[in-house]
């Protein structure tokens, strides 16, 4: 799981990033957190492409799915997109549309199939 703080943008609600955030660190499960995918996207991260490129499923924590993808496109880095050919598609929590107890239910372990 990839947990953005979107940082510089600022356009994902602070109550809900801290609410996530404090729920993720409580949960014990494995995550990895980045200051911002926009920031990363711009400067071409190499650690895009490593995330991008990972084993088994991958959970997004960020903004909006068509915004993530694009910034991992943008980065070199193109999203899995379920092709049928053994790559299993990204799926995505939008922190910018769910409210903290929303985005928090959709994180929890039962929830990374989808």
């Amino acid at each position: 799981m990839l947990y953005c703080r979107c940082a510089y943008a600022q356009v994902v609600p602070q109550e809900v990033k801290d609410g996530v955030l404090r729920h993720l660190c409580a949960s014990g499960g494995a995550f990895e957190s980045v200051a911002d995918l926009c920031e990363m996207s711009a400067r071409r991260d190499p650690r895009m492409r490593e995330i991008a490129s990972g084993a088994g499923p991958l959970k997004i924590v960020a903004c909006h799915p068509r915004a993530v993808r694009w910034l991992f496109h943008a980065a070199g880095a193109p999203l899995p997109s379920g092709d049928g050919n053994g790559s299993s598609e990204a799926a995505f929590v939008n922190m910018r549309a769910l409210s903290t107890e929303e985005a928090c239910a959709a994180v929890e372990p039962e929830t990374l199939a989808g």
